[in-house]
């Protein structure tokens, strides 16, 4: 599936930067969000042109916010390539962003589902504020994972829900009690992914070769990190807060401290794929035994999302 409609009327020719820039930035993802919002929509027979109108529409969401979330983080790469705001200017960036997410609204309101819209708009309410909340933490030692988890169900769980509610809503399948389910099912998904990330900052799981302690340069306190700090006293956490090499700051911690961490903390996530795994016992319920192939697929998700073994 082509994820980027290239049309006058969503990347208009005469803006030459602009589509530029796209071209780079859709080039290169996995596109994940996409894929998962793909397979739920037909396995419940949502039409082809629906179906593509819905992977598009998360992936011009998701990708408008690493525009944005690159610029704030000040990364200079983004998917092995110049980040945006760095080959184009931090304005060009911000301005490209917003683009995508005003081509969203048009888009969807042409297609004149109001509860789509609806659920749209919370979405991305909810990962703008996710991004406010996640500013308010970086160069703070004291953070918790409670922060941490409302910092990723709103950045990262929201889109999740997104993608298994929109086709449903595009059926016009607005049960409650489905919904309900489906956002539980996203906001747990998106919470697996992001400590899996930020394993991947501890070159844990490392399979991407993505960078490593990134968060910790950045003044960030990840999961992983503020779940390793839980026990340290003051100074050991500003110490290991300033260690930027990986070795080193394993020294700094404990190795084997960090080691007896992460199996706990890999245990605290096993626990909760379990909860996921009882969710899609009571998702089942609730579809009466209908579309066995998406269950299957759902019921597959939690374990590669965390364990990075795709």
């Amino acid at each position: 599936m082509d994820l980027k409609i290239y049309s006058e009327n969503d990347f208009p020719p005469y803006l030459p930067k602009l589509n530029s820039l796209f071209d780079e930035l859709f080039s290169g993802g996995k596109g994940f969000r996409a894929k998962l919002t793909q397979a739920v929509s037909d396995a419940i027979g949502i039409p082809a042109a629906t179906t593509h109108l819905l992977c598009q529409t998360i992936e011009f969401i998701h990708n408008s916010s690493l525009l944005h979330d690159d610029l704030v983080d000040r990364s200079s790469l983004r998917r092995g390539k110049t980040a945006a705001w760095l080959k184009y200017t931090p304005e060009y960036a911000v301005l490209a962003g917003d683009y995508l997410l005003a081509r969203v609204m048009v888009n969807l309101s042409d297609y004149g589902n109001i509860q789509l819209i609806r659920q749209t708009s919370q979405a991305i309410s909810d990962l703008l504020e996710g991004e406010w909340l996640q500013d308010d933490l970086v160069k703070r030692l004291e953070v918790t994972n409670e922060q941490i988890d409302r910092v990723h169900f709103l950045k990262t769980g929201s889109l999740f829900k997104w993608c298994l509610q929109a086709p449903f809503l595009a059926a016009e399948d607005y049960s409650p009690e489905l919904h309900k389910t489906l956002a539980r099912l996203g906001n747990i998904l998106g919470l697996l992914l992001q400590r899996s990330d930020d394993l991947l900052d501890f070159n844990v799981r490392n399979n991407e070769r993505k960078n490593i302690m990134g968060d910790l340069k950045a003044g960030y306190i990840n999961s992983f990190t503020a779940y390793l700090f839980e026990g340290l006293d003051k100074a050991e956490i500003e110490k290991a807060s300033q260690t930027f090499e990986l070795e080193a700051f394993k020294q700094v911690v404990g190795q084997g401290r960090f080691i007896e961490k992460l199996k706990t903390f890999d245990a605290m996530n096993e626990s909760l794929i379990v909860e996921y795994k009882m969710l899609t016992t009571t998702l089942e319920d609730v579809l009466r035994g209908k579309w066995p192939q998406l269950m299957e697929t759902l019921r597959a998700l939690p374990e590669p999302l965390y364990w990075r073994n795709v």
